[in-house]
């Protein structure tokens, strides 16, 4: 993908970027080390590695759900989808009635499980939240892709609907007990939090559109999301999460305080506007990871000046200390969410490739007059997408096959919908 701005810091950002996240990608067959870590540098050996990508720590040998589900768009955009698919197996298949049908935490790149987050199936490391970000992950990747396989492969199909029958609870204050939460220092012990509450009610939605797609009943699904949604409005109150002993804990929690309006499940401004002011002021996570969650948090609720604000300050951090050693920039998270929220935010697409569709909306800030990204793949083709300020956004299709029914959406409400065939551009204006 190529993308030329108006603005330089933005084609710089999105130049960088690409090519740094490129750079984490390990191709089939590659062959290297496994169970590397701080505490054994040289891992314990070499494996050919399965079709992947870095997905958290740059010193460890492997890859994170957690990492895994929120650096996969921007894999798929990179053209890593097969690592993308790869990877997810590795994660459903390892959700055996031995592991409680949760997912192990961590693998080397060749699909084994990675030793440090792991150390028998009684005992690895387990966050509620990536049981369910799993589930939405393959609808994601499914709308990117339309590849069959996150609708009808045995073990993704299964995990599915193993994940959804969880709960969202932790088991334990400790992350080898079984946390509620991503926020590992959380100074509270949950029993439940809202981001995994918030991700389950997304695998719902999630489950929904599987459903759907495979042409079974999806209505099951989306009623549960509306119950857990019912749930959360007439009994948190503004909790973010609640203790073992049934307490309502408030406050500021990072993860469990965003990740509710980053899933839908809570959309009042207020919220917004605190989530923005406490990220931003002396109880900001020290880790770069919290951060690259923020510009999703605002581009859900069309808040685009705080998303880009927050791009800008991730990008101006990349070459600044890492907690974990490193500089910021050597966090694998970070490239690869910049590409996403370039494309699904500053570019408001959203793909239905089994449907040969797509939907624009233009987030640019105001500082930005133009820009246009090439080389997006959708399903089987490849479109390019340009926006001239907040009114006027162009696609052109670059499939020599596909037509794209396009629908370009506008601030304000106004909406275009028009059908793209190959090799063709097409305009629309509101």
């Amino acid at each position: 993908m190529r993308l030329t701005s108006s603005s330089g810091e933005l084609a710089a950002m999105f130049a960088w970027a690409r090519d740094r996240a490129l750079r984490w990608a390990h191709p089939a067959g590659t062959r290297g080390p496994v169970n590397v870590d701080e505490r054994c540098p040289s891992g314990t050996g070499s494996a050919v590695y399965l079709p992947s990508y870095w997905a958290g720590y740059a010193h460890r040998s492997g890859f994170y759900a957690r990492d895994f589900v929120h650096q996969a768009p921007g894999a798929h955009l990179l053209g890593l989808a097969e690592a993308n698919l790869a990877m997810l197996r590795c994660f459903a298949a390892s959700a055996t009635p031995e592991h409680g049908h949760r997912p192990v935490w961590a693998f080397n790149f060749d699909g084994s499980y990675l030793a440090i987050d792991y150390r028998g199936p009684d005992d690895f490391v387990r966050e509620a939240p990536a049981v369910f970000e799993l589930v939405e992950c393959a609808a994601v990747l499914h709308r990117w892709t339309g590849d069959p396989a996150y609708l009808h492969d045995p073990a993704v199909r299964a995990y599915c609907v193993n994940a959804l029958a969880l709960p969202a609870t932790g088991q334990g204050a400790g992350i080898f007990q079984g946390t509620a939460t991503y926020n590992e220092l959380d100074g509270e012990p949950l029993q439940i939090a809202g981001d995994g509450l918030a991700a389950r009610y997304a695998a719902f939605l999630a489950m929904a559109h599987l459903a759907g797609a495979r042409g079974e009943d999806a209505a099951p699904f989306a009623a549960q999301a509306a119950d857990l949604r019912r749930h959360y409005e007439q009994d948190w109150h503004g909790a973010r999460g609640f203790t073992f002993d049934g307490r309502p804990v408030t406050g500021w929690g990072a993860e469990n305080t965003w990740f509710p309006p980053l899933k839908g499940l809570r959309d009042d401004p207020a919220c917004l506007d605190e989530i923005d002011a406490l990220a931003g002021g002396p109880r900001r996570p020290a880790n770069v990871e919290a951060w690259t969650y923020l510009p999703d948090v605002f581009f859900r609720h069309g808040r685009t000046e705080p998303a880009w604000r927050w791009m800008r300050e991730i990008f101006a951090a990349r070459t600044a200390p890492h907690v974990a050693g490193g500089r910021n920039g050597d966090y694998p998270e970070v490239s690869f969410t910049l590409v996403g929220q370039v494309v699904e935010g500053l570019f408001g697409l959203r793909p239905d490739a089994p449907a040969h569709a797509l939907t624009t909306l233009p987030g640019l800030p105001a500082e930005i007059a133009w820009a246009e990204v090439s080389g997006v793949p959708v399903g089987a083709g490849r479109v390019a997408v340009r926006h001239d300020g907040p009114r006027r956004t162009t696609l052109a299709n670059l499939s020599g096959e596909l037509t794209y029914r396009w629908t370009a959406r506008f601030p304000g409400g106004g909406t275009v919908v028009q059908d793209v065939p190959p090799l063709s551009t097409a305009v629309a204006e509101s």
